[in-house]
């Protein structure tokens, strides 16, 4: 009797083109998000990536999909930034310094509306790539600390929220008029962050869990306002 050889099963994997196709499409959308805002026609992603309408809605479903991808990736780039400059072996605070300049060209700020829709689903791919980014930013800022060389009252919320605003279009100014002054203005908020700290800072130290905690203050009416009349 003839023993039964088993039948190897091929595992299927994506094409390369196909993997391609998905890489040109989350590209193609951060670049719309950030130009013309998180609702950018589908079709106008299609078109710019090179790609069928079809092929767009075989890889995300809905904008909800394409939108958690684009955030996803952005995270990824950027705690690969983070990664890059933690293997530096020299000055810890210049390590830093360019881990925040490079994140600032991943236009954060622009994608921050996206962003919040995004976190707010808890999705677990979100989840784990923002708790990998805090962790790696936050380990640099304490190699940055022990050395003595970062004020200690400062947080990863400090500096995330520097690097959305510093990298979110002006009101009423294109992208590209901003560019240029970008860096110029977060190596003055950097050059802020070196020990020892010239002054105090109001309030505390910004972390990113104060970031998602929805904020209770109410804005003053007229008559809680202090001075005479």
């Amino acid at each position: 009797m003839e023993t039964a050889v088993p039948v190897q099963r091929r595992v299927s994997r994506p094409r390369a083109d196909a993997l391609r196709n998905r890489e040109r499409i989350v590209t193609a959308a951060r670049e719309m998000f950030v130009e013309f805002g998180p609702y950018v026609p589908l079709d106008e992603v299609a078109r710019r990536a090179g790609v069928g309408n079809a092929t767009v809605y075989r890889n995300f479903p809905d904008r909800e999909a394409l939108a958690r991808e684009v955030v996803c990736s952005v995270m990824d780039r950027t705690a690969e930034a983070a990664e890059a400059a933690l293997a530096e072996s020299g000055d810890a605070f210049a390590a830093l310094s360019r881990f925040v300049h490079t994140s600032v060209d991943e236009r954060i700020g622009a994608l921050c509306p996206m962003l919040q829709g995004a976190f707010d689903q808890h999705h677990p791919d979100l989840d784990a790539s923002r708790q990998r980014l805090e962790q790696l930013v936050e380990s640099l800022m304490d190699r940055a600390r022990r050395a003595g060389q970062l004020r200690p009252d400062v947080a990863v919320g400090d500096v995330m929220v520097a690097a959305a605003q510093l990298s979110r279009p002006l009101a009423g100014a294109g992208c590209l008029s901003i560019d240029r002054f970008v860096h110029r203005h977060l190596q003055l908020f950097l050059d802020g962050l070196r020990a020892p700290a010239r002054s105090a800072l109001p309030g505390t130290a910004v972390t990113m869990e104060a970031l998602r905690t929805p904020s209770t203050d109410q804005p003053m009416s007229s008559g809680q306002h202090g001075g005479h009349h």
